[in-house]
């Protein structure tokens, strides 16, 4: 899935979920696709993007494929969910342990630095 040019800068499970407003609670992002995902942010070196890929465990069925924007509003609403919106939808990560949560928001809260002037180039530690 990732291209030569692309290199993951973290890996975490979590459940891939979506805020439905109709219903207001948080659903799996694809209908009956409950359970962990592989969560991996990808760092594009070409022209310095990150993405967000998720793989289901189960059947390694890509659930999310989601371009990291600059400016996006990252919120760690508890140690273990994570979210953030775009103009469409909100989404959330419910990850597996504390530890992968911190993995992951360290790791996107790099690749949003990466976007700002004179923003770090170098891969967290």
């Amino acid at each position: 899935l990732a291209t030569w040019s692309e290199q993951s800068i973290c890996q975490a499970r979590a459940s891939v979920m979506v805020y439905d407003d109709t219903s207001k609670k948080w659903v799996p992002i694809k209908p009956g696709q409950q359970g962990f995902s592989r969560i991996n942010i990808y760092h594009n070196t070409a022209n310095n993007t990150f993405r967000v890929v998720g793989v289901k465990l189960q059947d390694q069925q890509v659930v999310i494929n989601y371009s990291i924007v600059k400016g996006l509003k990252y919120n760690q609403a508890t140690p273990t969910f994570h979210q953030w919106r775009d103009a469409r939808q909100v989404y959330g990560l419910n990850f597996a342990s504390k530890e992968e949560a911190t993995t992951f928001s360290n790791a996107m809260l790099f690749a949003l630095n990466a976007y700002s002037p004179g923003g770090d180039r170098v891969c967290p530690s």
